[in-house]
């Protein structure tokens, strides 16, 4: 009898620890089906082709070389890592990048249950997962910020975990801070929460232990700092990536750093106004620095859709200890986590089995099902005429830049915001619109563009169906191009064939 009871608990125990992995094979099994989701911004094009040509040179970019507007200018990328990964993940197909994203999505799973099974059990651990998912869907692309997400995570718990035990952050998480700074460029959100983070450790802490454990933060601050430096391009690592924030109302153009629209209903603001109303209804108490730190995460994303995410996968880690300790959940889940640690044969085990069961579906897969981009933002036909007319100084919209570079053309415009600066994309989006003709007409010549490559409704493109000196050279369901009138005759016959009027 005492055998089969210890052998029944050893067993609860390793499902229990297994439970991080397994969600994360379902969530990176998930997503790699669903991988077209993945491939809805071009941007992941010129990301993979600037990881190309740092690999082709062996060296970090330091000026612009794919636009012919800003062509030399100085420009670094912040995103260097995980641009070189994707480069050489990308065979010509896009599989390697939706595996590699969806890896990305399953490690953070990982991670984030890791980090909240001290404080809940297994079904409730799940049900935030499954939330912070959902909220997050909506900005998962095959983009660097998405190799950075597990290693944010896994950065910002170690803070919030040293938080949690009134002590000072371990020195193995400087590493993590490098790593985040060579990935992408919001590894300043971690340096970032260190201060408000460092403070809830402190307030929480006794007395007599206050003023070693400012030393101790402060100390770590500082070496946080200097790890984000350990960059190809050293301390201007972190003037590049704040540059973005400088774009003033640009930003509010720009789809993922737009605010959150309430005017019609969402998932996130289901969310946001159920955890207003859960913590209301339940009392849950929270100290000064985790009240700012919450507040925080919700200006975050309220002012920009991109850090929904963010908001998803932070707030549950600073709300986690106050609810475990508050409702009742601190001692049963603390007692499961100690628990999980034992039987680590059959543990390995299990990890080797859904490895193989995962790399065989993944195989099995990706056979079968090709990955490709929305034809929406991959204007094939249309980019085809404008080579075949030899076109070299072509306006294009921002979305179609990506496909552009992906195909050696130089653009006029691309992804990269805060290269252009904001006068620049302001005077692009006003072009776009086209309310000033003549505005259009100025920039035009200004840039002394031969050819545009437009969305086909878009009124800039009307408008030039109706201005001398413009004329159509393509049109289909994607994009129409037009040039100037005097090149005409010299475009008509490499456009032979393809011209739909």
């Amino acid at each position: 009898m005492s055998l089969s009871v210890t052998s029944s608990v050893s067993s609860r125990n390793a499902a229990r620890g297994l439970l991080p992995l397994c969600a994360a094979v379902g969530a990176y099994l998930f997503y790699l089906s669903a991988g077209e989701i993945q491939l809805r911004d071009t941007d992941t094009m010129w990301q993979i082709r600037v990881g190309q040509w740092i690999l082709d040179h062996g060296a970090m970019p330091t000026s612009d070389v794919f636009s012919f507007t800003r062509f030399g200018e100085p420009w670094i990328s912040s995103s260097w890592l995980s641009q070189v990964v994707y480069a050489l993940v990308y065979g010509g197909d896009w599989a390697g990048p939706v595996i590699l994203t969806s890896i990305a999505i399953g490690a953070t799973v990982a991670i984030f249950l890791h980090l909240l099974s001290p404080h809940f059990d297994p079904a409730r651990a799940l049900l935030i997962a499954a939330l912070a998912l959902l909220l997050s869907t909506i900005h998962f692309l095959a983009r660097p910020h998405m190799l950075a997400l597990p290693v944010l995570l896994a950065f910002v718990g170690g803070l919030m975990s040293a938080a949690d035990r009134r002590t000072s952050p371990s020195w193995w998480l400087l590493p993590l801070m490098a790593l985040w700074a060579n990935l992408h460029g919001g590894f300043v959100l971690g340096l970032a929460l260190i201060g408000p983070i460092g403070l809830e450790a402190i307030w929480s802490a006794e007395p007599s232990r206050r003023r070693q454990l400012v030393a101790r933060w402060g100390l770590f601050g500082l070496a946080a700092l200097a790890a984000s430096c350990v960059t190809p391009y050293g301390w201007n690592s972190l003037m590049g990536a704040t540059k973005i924030l400088s774009l003033g109302k640009l930003l509010t153009l720009i789809g993922e750093w737009k605010p959150a629209d309430f005017s019609k209903p969402s998932f996130f603001e289901a969310t946001l106004l159920g955890l207003i109303g859960l913590i209301t209804y339940r009392r849950l108490t929270l100290s000064v620095p985790r009240i700012l730190l919450l507040l925080g995460l919700i200006w975050m994303a309220l002012s920009h859709v991109r850090n929904i995410e963010v908001f998803a996968f932070i707030a549950p880690l600073v709300l986690a200890k106050p609810i475990s300790e508050q409702w009742g959940h601190a001692g049963a889940a603390a007692s499961r986590f100690e628990e999980t640690r034992s039987v680590p044969v059959i543990t390995i085990l299990a990890v080797i089995a859904m490895v193989i069961g995962a790399w065989v579906t993944t195989t099995m897969f990706v056979a079968q099902h090709e990955f490709k981009f929305l034809p929406a933002v991959s204007p094939v036909a249309a980019v085809d005429v404008l080579q075949q007319h030899k076109a070299q100084r072509v306006f294009s919209t921002a979305p179609f830049g990506g496909y552009m570079v992906s195909r050696d053309m130089k653009v006029f415009i691309d992804g990269r915001a805060e290269l252009y600066g904001e006068q620049f994309v302001l005077d692009y989006y006003a072009a776009l619109d086209a309310r000033d003709v003549g505005q259009l007409l100025d920039l035009l010549d200004k840039y002394r563009i031969d050819a545009t490559l437009l969305s086909s409704d878009s009124p800039a493109g009307n408008a030039l169906d109706h201005l001398k000196g413009w004329k159509r050279l393509y049109k289909d369901d994607i994009a129409v191009i037009h040039v100037r009138s005097d090149e005409r005759a010299g475009a008509e016959p490499a456009a032979a064939g393809l011209n739909q009027p």
